[in-house]
């Protein structure tokens, strides 16, 4: 597979986050009267603006959003070169395509944040300009739990608790891009171990070879001189 295939699966991923993204901005309202159950009530769509990192994780203002995106930046052109990287070395092909996801997801809230703020003038009150200020448009809500903890639970019993994480496609990718990574990471990065040992038992060979020879040669020598 050839290497610039790689990365138009980080397009791929970019140009399903970035359509998702314009249509819940161009057809749902804001908030609670645009949700819509996809699976219940444990799944919906529900359009919310992020000023921060995955799953609304924020830096505090008013520099911290243009650390991220610098930081963003730096991030998705490593992890270009690692991609081509990886392809020379021969990596899994599933491994590769794992850190394409990643670089996709990267991007496409890298492009939230370089001009959404132009686009959809959705940059936060108070900030020093649009750019690099945009709110990364999140869409998909998991609304795992909500609720008070049983009183008998030690420390955070009878403590509210609410798990409802929302997200978007980017973030998704990013997400399951390091998941299967983890999950399959002895047998994407098994064959780097096994090169590893083989070019050690090859150093040490080589070693044993030339202790031996340099016995060899010096064997005549001592015997001459007995001599």
């Amino acid at each position: 597979m050839k290497y610039w295939k790689y990365y138009l699966v980080a397009l791929l991923v970019i140009v399903v986050d970035q359509l998702s993204k314009w249509a819940v901005h161009r057809y749902m309202p804001m908030g609670m009267p645009g949700e819509i159950p996809v699976f219940g009530d444990w799944f919906k769509l529900h359009y919310i603006l992020n000023p921060g990192m995955a799953f609304g994780v924020e830096l505090p203002p008013p520099y911290g959003k243009v650390l991220l995106t610098m930081f963003r930046l730096v991030a998705v052109t490593g992890i270009g070169y690692y991609i081509y990287r990886l392809w020379k070395q021969k990596a899994p092909n599933g491994l590769i395509i794992c850190i394409a996801m990643i670089q996709g997801g990267a991007i496409g809230n890298l492009i939230d944040s370089i001009f959404y703020g132009i686009i959809y003038d959705n940059a936060p009150f108070g900030a020093p300009t649009p750019w690099f200020h945009g709110q990364v448009i999140d869409m998909l809500y998991a609304d795992l739990y909500e609720g008070i903890l049983p009183s008998t639970w030690p420390l955070v019993g009878g403590s509210h608790l609410s798990l409802w994480p929302i997200f978007n496609i980017a973030d998704s990718a990013i997400f399951v891009g390091v998941a299967l990574i983890l999950i399959f990471q002895n047998r994407f990065y098994g064959h780097h171990f096994e090169a590893a040992e083989a070019q050690a038992a090859a150093e040490r060979a080589a070693a044993q070879r030339l202790a031996t020879d340099d016995a060899a040669a010096q064997a005549p020598h001592d015997t001459s001189e007995l001599a």
